[in-house]
């Protein structure tokens, strides 16, 4: 471990060497205000214009944008409205349904209660067939 510390500091040193040395050779690398050239104020006019003409472009699309975003609203409240009363008229159409096929049971029910009578007399009529072909067996 301090093998490879005193390379590192070794290494560090050499650099911060280095870069003492470029900071005394490089002077020219600040400017003056005699190196700047003028500028021209057609330059500054132009560019003022193209500006304006960008802002006003994007405003024209920030409203279109605006406006496109509204639509949409407009578009997605109609639509849930559209599924909201779906669901109500859904809703509504189930229960009646459901009311309907309970009604519908009672008076099956009420059908069954009724026919019982009928069946008794069924039971009647099969018996009065089954003498009835006891007594032709006989007459034959």
């Amino acid at each position: 471990a301090l093998p490879i510390s005193i390379r590192l500091s070794a290494v560090r040193g050499a650099l911060r060497g280095l870069e003492a040395d470029n900071a005394i050779r490089s002077p020219g690398l600040q400017r003056n205000k005699a190196d700047i050239p003028p500028i021209d104020p057609e330059v500054l006019t132009d560019l003022d214009r193209l500006t304006q003409d960008v802002a006003h472009r994007v405003d024209q699309m920030m409203k279109s944008l605006n406006c496109t975003i509204q639509n949409m609203t407009a578009l997605s409240v109609g639509y849930i409205q559209t599924y909201r009363d779906s669901v109500d008229s859904l809703g509504e159409s189930v229960d009646m349904s459901i009311k309907g096929m309970y009604t519908l049971m009672a008076r099956c029910e009420e059908l069954d209660r009724s026919m019982q009578p009928v069946h008794a007399l069924a039971k009647q009529i099969h018996e009065i067939k089954r003498t009835l072909d006891v007594f032709e067996t006989l007459c034959k």
